[in-house]
C-alpha cells in the first residue's frame, strides 16, 4: 500500500508523465508487440505470486490474447493466498479492474486496482470479516506492503501502456502461482472455487 500513502512534493498529472517518460516507455514496449497493433484494445496484467512474474497479454486483433512482454516483480509482501484484512501484509488474489493512474505515488507511479471488489466482498461476509483494507496498486521502486512494486522503469512501461489502452481496457489477474500447473491447495473453502475461477481466466489468456 506505499503508492496510495504519499504523494511527491511537486504534484505532476498524468498528461505531464505521458508527456515525460511516454516516448521512451512506447520505445521499450513496441518492438515486443512485432504485429500486435499498438495500442492494444485490450490488456491483460497476470501476475503470478509464487514465480514473482507478471505479464502482460494483449488482444492480437484477430480475436486472440498474446503474452507480449514478462517482467519480475521486484516486491511483493506476505505469503501464497488471498488478502483477508486490513495490514496482513497480503497481496490480494483475484480478478481486479485498474480504476486509477496515480502520476504523484510514494512508488513513484502507481496504478489502482479496485480491490475489494464484489467477489472479496463476498467471500469476506462468508467468513464474517470485516475492514478488509483497500488502497492496493501496482507501482514502482522496491519495497511494498501488500501492493506489486515493480521497478521504476517497468512502472513507466506499465503505466504508459494502461494510459493508451485506456483504464476501462485493463484487467488485472492476481493468482498464488502459475495455475496451470499444480499448485498447493486451499484452505478455506471458497479459496478453492476462487481458484478454480483463476485458473479458468488463465486459460482463456491462450
Amino acid at each position: 500500500m506505499l503508492a496510495s500513502a504519499g504523494v511527491l512534493a511537486e504534484a505532476r498529472t498524468v498528461v505531464q508523465v505521458l508527456k515525460e517518460v511516454g516516448p521512451a516507455a512506447r520505445a521499450r514496449l513496441k518492438p515486443y508487440f512485432g504485429t500486435t497493433r499498438y495500442p492494444p484494445a485490450r490488456v491483460t496484467f497476470a501476475a503470478f505470486k509464487r514465480e514473482r512474474r507478471f505479464e502482460v497479454w494483449a488482444h492480437d486483433g484477430r480475436g486472440k490474447m498474446r503474452c507480449v512482454r514478462e517482467y519480475p516483480i521486484v516486491g511483493a509482501s506476505g505469503s501464497l493466498g488471498p488478502k483477508l484484512r486490513r495490514g496482513d501484509l497480503q497481496v490480494p488474489e483475484g480478478l481486479y479492474r485498474a480504476t486509477w493512474l496515480n502520476p504523484n505515488s510514494a512508488g513513484y507511479l502507481g496504478i489502482k486496482l479496485d480491490y475489494p471488489n464484489a467477489s472479496d466482498r463476498r467471500a469476506a461476509r462468508s467468513d464474517g470479516r470485516t475492514d478488509l483494507g483497500g488502497d492496493i496498486y501496482i507501482h514502482g521502486h522496491w519495497y511494498s506492503t501488500g501492493c506489486l512494486a515493480m521497478g521504476d522503469e517497468t512502472v513507466e512501461d506499465l503505466f504508459v501502456l494502461a494510459a493508451d489502452t485506456g483504464l476501462r481496457h485493463v484487467r488485472v489477474l492476481i493468482v498464488p502461482a502459475d495455475l496451470r500447473s499444480p499448485t498447493a491447495p486451499a484452505g478455506r473453502a471458497w479459496v478453492g472455487d476462487l481458484y478454480d475461477q483463476l485458473r479458468r481466466d488463465l486459460s482463456a489468456l491462450r
